[in-house]
């Protein structure tokens, strides 16, 4: 990432108050697992877990906004505080207004992080936007930080860390574990 672009992307994570999420392809690597029963399974990394944790430790609000209903996203959600989940919603943008509403946040005091088209309408109003490289390049080339690591893959942790680091909130979160 340019030096003009990382500047950029850090006076925007500053802002973040609320992060979201979207789920497949960003809190997983993107594939549907179907079990015998029929039902998707997912595979979530530990590493974003704790990443998630400590933004809301550091004061970062989190919710996810979804185009797909799954008991296992409900789930992983509760396991990790994260109070505001919003699944099978295809207009994003909508799901958005709501959430703003009932947070009494605005578009800038946001971030989202993508991977598809369908996350566009939300990610190109929030002062904060990321995706993954193995995101869609519409996304891509949207966002104000990719990240290096895969989606499922320590993607939103990295996220998380650059949030943390911008807001000067690195160091604190680390203490616990560096002492």
């Amino acid at each position: 990432m340019q030096t003009t672009q990382k500047t950029t992307a850090i006076e925007r994570a500053k802002q973040v108050r609320l992060m979201v999420f979207d789920v497949d392809g960003v809190l997983t690597d993107g594939r549907l697992r179907y079990g015998s029963d029929g039902e998707i399974l997912k595979t979530f990394h530990v590493l974003d877990g704790h990443g998630i944790k400590l933004l809301q430790q550091s004061g970062v609000k989190t919710a996810i906004i979804s185009a797909r209903q799954s008991p296992i996203v409900a789930k992983r959600a509760a396991d990790l505080g994260i109070s505001i989940v919003m699944q099978g919603i295809h207009d994003k943008r909508s799901a958005f207004e709501t959430l703003l509403t009932e947070t009494g946040l605005g578009p800038q005091d946001c971030g989202f992080m993508g991977d598809d088209v369908i996350d566009l309408p939300v990610m190109t109003r929030v002062a904060f936007a990321a995706s993954v490289p193995n995101g869609h390049e519409e996304v891509r080339s949207r966002a104000h930080y990719v990240a290096q690591a895969s989606g499922g893959l320590g993607a939103v942790r990295e996220v998380c860390d650059f949030i943390l680091r911008a807001q000067d909130n690195y160091q604190a979160a680390m203490a616990p574990y560096l002492t």
